[in-house]
Parts: C-alpha cells; sequence; structure tokens
C-alpha cells in the first residue's frame, strides 16, 4: 500500500510539473504589441457588450416584408461590422423566442442601445435586444478578418 501511495504521490507531482511548464511556455508567447492593439487586459481578455436579440411584439405575415426586413438587418450587421463596431453576431438554431446574438466592441451599453437601434428589424419591432456587459477574449476581435478569408458567399 505505501509504495502505491509513493508512485501515486510522484505521478502527481510530475503531472503538476508539466503543467506548470505547458503554463509558463504559454507566458513566453505573450506579445505585449498585440494585446494593446486588441485592449486586452493581463489574461487577454477585455468587456463587450452582449446582445440578445430577442422576438418583438409585431409577428409580420407578409412574407415579402420578412424578407426586405431580413436583408435590411443583414445589410446594418455588415455595416456595423465593417464599422469595426460588431465583433461577431448570429442566430440561434433552435427557433425560440431569443433569435440570436451580437457582441459588440463597445465600452457602454448606451453605446451599444444606439447601435441596435439603427437595425430595420428593431425599428419594426420584429426583434428587441437585451444588452449586458460581458467579459471575453479580446482575440474575438480577430474573427471578422479570418471569417472574410473562410467566407464564399455573403448575406
Amino acid at each position: 500500500m505505501l509504495k502505491i501511495t509513493l508512485i501515486l504521490l510522484i505521478f502527481i507531482a510530475l503531472n503538476n510539473n508539466g503543467n506548470a511548464q505547458s503554463s509558463d511556455s504559454n507566458i513566453q508567447t505573450y506579445d505585449s504589441l498585440l494585446a494593446k492593439k486588441y485592449g486586452a487586459d493581463d489574461y487577454g481578455m477585455k468587456q463587450f457588450i452582449m446582445a440578445f436579440l430577442k422576438s418583438g411584439k409585431n409577428i409580420l405575415t407578409d412574407k415579402a416584408e420578412e424578407d426586405r426586413l431580413q436583408s435590411e438587418h443583414m445589410k446594418n450587421i455588415n455595416k456595423m461590422a465593417e464599422d469595426g463596431k460588431l465583433v461577431i453576431a448570429g442566430p440561434f438554431m433552435d427557433k425560440q423566442s431569443i433569435r440570436g446574438i451580437y457582441i459588440f466592441d463597445v465600452r457602454t451599453i448606451e453605446e451599444a442601445r444606439e447601435l441596435t437601434s439603427t437595425d430595420p428589424a428593431v425599428k419594426a419591432g420584429v426583434l428587441e435586444m437585451e444588452l449586458h456587459p460581458w467579459y471575453g477574449s479580446a482575440a474575438l476581435l480577430e474573427i471578422n478578418n479570418i471569417h472574410n478569408k473562410i467566407q464564399k458567399k455573403s448575406f
């Protein structure tokens, strides 16, 4: 029993040492210029504003109007992304009352509210926004650059 305990303790010590080395190697790859460019804190994180796009009170029955609003909604998303304000956007796939998300690279909920008020679907009452401060990886700011390189079609 003593031998098993001793072997187990040695294994745990070696495993923890390996984890420490792995953690040190991550720190050694730190790029202060990149962190500054993205506004990252010491953990590589920053505050964003997350918007939950929820079903609004206005339910459209006219398919042509629904298609028009969706097209304008997508144009607005692309404009906010091109302006560097919208980091990521997308729908949920389960057709519930929370329809999708936006993650904004802005400092305040008020700034995000101004941006969401430009959305034609919000103006029409088809969507409502629920806004929250959110703490996430500053690396998200690179998402649109990567997406543009892998996207064959646009909305």
